[in-house]
C-alpha cells in the first residue's frame, strides 16, 4: 500500500488543495492530509479550525486522512511511513521554492520522495491568501472553496459578500 502525504498550512482549504488531493488519490492508496502548526505564518483559522474544515471538504473521498503536524516535515513522514509527499505547483515561483525544500528534505531523510503535482487549469492561479482578500474585499469567493469555507471565512473576516 502507497501512502502519499499531502502537508500545508490550508489556511483555509480550497478547492486547488480539493483537486490536488483527488488527483493524489488516482495514484496512491492512502492520502493523509497534515495542517502544519505554521503560527510564524500569519494564519487566520487554528489548527483546529483548519482541521475541521478539511474533514468536512473530504467527507466522501475516500482512503483519505486528516491530521496535523508539528516541527520538521521528514520525521513527520518518517512517523507516517508517508512513501511520497506530495506538492502543488502552480507556477515558476512555486518550482524553485519546492524544489528547494524537496532537495533539503531529501538531504535531511531519503525516506521519502516529493512527487510534484499540477492543479487543474483553473486553479492554477489560486492561492489561500488571494481568497482570503477577496473576502476582505466584500467578494465571492464561492467558486474558489466549499460553501462551509466560505461561510467560516465570512464570519472570521466580517464580510456580508459581494
Amino acid at each position: 500500500m502507497k501512502t502519499a502525504l499531502f502537508p500545508g498550512a490550508f489556511d483555509p482549504v480550497t478547492n486547488g488543495h480539493l483537486d490536488l488531493m483527488e488527483r493524489a488519490l488516482k495514484q496512491f492508496d492512502r492520502l493523509i492530509v497534515a495542517v502544519a502548526h505554521r503560527e510564524e505564518k500569519g494564519v487566520l483559522f487554528s489548527v483546529e479550525e483548519r482541521l475541521e474544515m478539511l474533514r468536512e471538504a473530504t467527507r466522501g473521498m475516500g482512503n483519505v486522512e486528516i491530521t496535523h503536524f508539528s516541527g520538521l516535515l521528514v520525521r513527520f513522514a518518517a512517523a507516517s511511513k508517508a512513501d511520497v509527499v506530495i506538492r502543488g505547483l502552480r507556477f515558476i515561483s512555486d518550482f524553485e521554492y519546492e524544489f528547494q525544500m524537496a532537495l533539503m528534505n531529501r538531504r535531511l531523510s531519503g525516506s521519502f520522495e516529493t512527487v510534484f503535482l499540477m492543479p487543474s487549469e483553473q486553479y492554477s492561479y489560486l492561492d489561500s491568501s488571494l481568497v482570503k482578500e477577496i473576502v476582505r474585499m466584500g467578494g465571492s469567493v464561492a467558486e474558489f472553496v466549499p460553501p462551509h469555507v466560505e461561510k467560516k471565512l465570512r464570519a472570521k473576516l466580517g464580510s456580508g459578500g459581494a
